[in-house]
């Protein structure tokens, strides 16, 4: 990718009071000002285009195009002069295309104002990068009381005092593994650096290789001309979280293992090898041992993640915690949907306990902004059990008087259905279909269908 000078303030290049130098993501020289080529005795020809490393070898900027985080604020010498140098990463999309670098000298007090503005904008832009790939979440999001919840906590808390162990996370969907992922890098010494999710099911086989090893210049059809560095190369000294880890090919699982076992890999196209120190924490909701047995899944590559396994327990094997997590979601609901919804009945917690929940704690959310909703349409701010309506008919309407064929049975567990909602809504058919998250037209049809009015209700 190609950086233009358009990126930096002119004004500021041509500064006497400072030195700057603009590098590509290899290191290469792309801009050097006046007063550095000065301080250096070089001619600009004599720079453009060199490997900064060949030029000073100490450049911090090396650094930061390996890690891609700034390093603000340090001294630096050269020549004879003392300075304040800054050196920050350039991110376009998302990616690391280059450095920018730029001193100050330390008897210009003058600059001071000017030093001040340039510091505080790197903050931010530092801020940014940070934010971009760091967790967002601790030990204290993840909710519950039960002793299930309890014992996975406790062992993942242990885990994050360890920095170097691969974890594997396993759990059924919307139990929290990601959630689990995040707060183990949050509490290790490596949380100051990048926090990397990558979602294997959701990467094409074809593009996962690039994606997590990078690639160099024209490595395939559509390459960007610099090249790109991986999800691994991001996450050096941090964390790189491989979702959905039993998703993943058996050839990018060879590819995986190798890197697992080196803790280098090359780029695709490349030839050069790039090593790294970053935690994997992988997760999955499948079986990988059946896997392993059925040879979709390589044994060698699941003994080298499984070195400490994390089992997340299901929310129908924590029942108890439904009050917990409901007084923990129901204010973080209210600010994202704009409701003023602060209760739910004891009924209403009731028909939550006795659900079997397939979708866990991500399904709780959806139910409670749900109810929320439909408890903020009436202005009131208790859930009770007629917000629940769409769940009562997971729960409780029972099949009968059929005659045993399958039409016959689903059109009269439906009719019960709808006839259940209407009087419960007392025959609003808009909030019927509300609930029951079905077209305003086909509630029409149904009630016209089974003959159903609000005098035999």
């Amino acid at each position: 990718m190609v950086l233009e000078k358009g990126l930096l303030v002119s004004d500021l290049l041509d500064n006497n009071a400072m030195v700057a130098i603009v590098l590509d993501r290899n290191g290469s020289v792309l801009f050097i000002n006046k007063t550095y080529l000065v301080i250096l005795g070089k001619t600009e020809e004599e720079i453009v285009g060199k490997f900064i490393g060949d030029i000073t070898p100490e450049s911090r900027a090396i650094i930061v195009l390996k890690t891609g985080k700034a390093i603000v604020g340090y001294n630096w010498s050269i020549n004879g002069y003392k300075m304040i140098a800054c050196a920050l990463p350039l991110i376009k999309n998302g990616e690391l295309v280059g450095c920018f670098a730029y001193s100050l000298f330390m008897d210009i007090w003058d600059a001071k104002d000017l030093m001040e503005n340039l510091m505080f904008e790197l903050n931010m832009y530092k801020n940014e990068v940070h934010n971009l790939h760091s967790a967002r979440y601790t030990f204290a999001d993840i909710i519950g009381q039960a002793q299930a919840i309890q014992n996975v906590k406790n062992l993942a808390q242990k885990a994050a005092l360890h920095p170097s162990i691969t974890v594997l996370i396993n759990g059924d969907s919307g139990t929290g593994k990601e959630l689990f992922a995040h707060a183990i890098h949050k509490a290790s010494s490596r949380s100051k650096l990048p926090f990397i999710r990558v979602n294997c099911a959701a990467i094409p086989e074809n593009l996962l290789e690039a994606e997590l090893f990078g690639y160099e210049e024209g490595a395939f059809t559509g390459a960007r001309k610099s090249g790109s560095p991986g999800k691994f190369e991001l996450a050096n000294g941090g964390t790189i979280f491989l979702d959905e880890i039993g998703e993943m090919s058996y050839l990018m699982q060879s590819k995986l293992l190798v890197f697992l076992q080196e803790r280098e890999f090359e780029r695709l196209g490349g030839h050069r090898p790039i090593r790294v120190n970053v935690r994997v924490i992988a997760a999955t909701n499948r079986n990988l041992e059946m896997m392993v047995e059925q040879n979709k899944f390589r044994e060698d590559l699941f003994y080298r993640i499984n070195v400490l396994r994390l089992e997340i327990p299901s929310l129908r094997d924590r029942i108890e915690d439904i009050p917990l997590l409901v007084k923990y979601l129901t204010p973080k609901i209210n600010i994202n949907l704009r409701t003023n919804v602060t209760d739910i009945t004891d009924d209403a917690l009731g028909i939550l306990s006795k659900y079997n929940w397939p979708g866990n704690v991500r399904e709780l959310e959806n139910v409670l902004e749900r109810s929320m909703i439909l408890a903020d349409m009436e202005r009131s701010s208790t859930i009770s059990p007629n917000h629940l309506g769409f769940m009562k008919v997971k729960l409780d309407y029972p099949c009968s008087g059929s005659s045993g064929k399958l039409k016959e049975v689903l059109e009269e567990y439906e009719k019960q259905v709808i006839t259940k909602v209407l009087e419960e809504t007392r025959y609003n058919k808009v909030k019927t279909a509300t609930i029951l998250d079905i077209d305003i037209s086909w509630l029409y049809k149904k009630i016209k269908k089974f003959g159903i009015t609000s005098h035999n209700l």
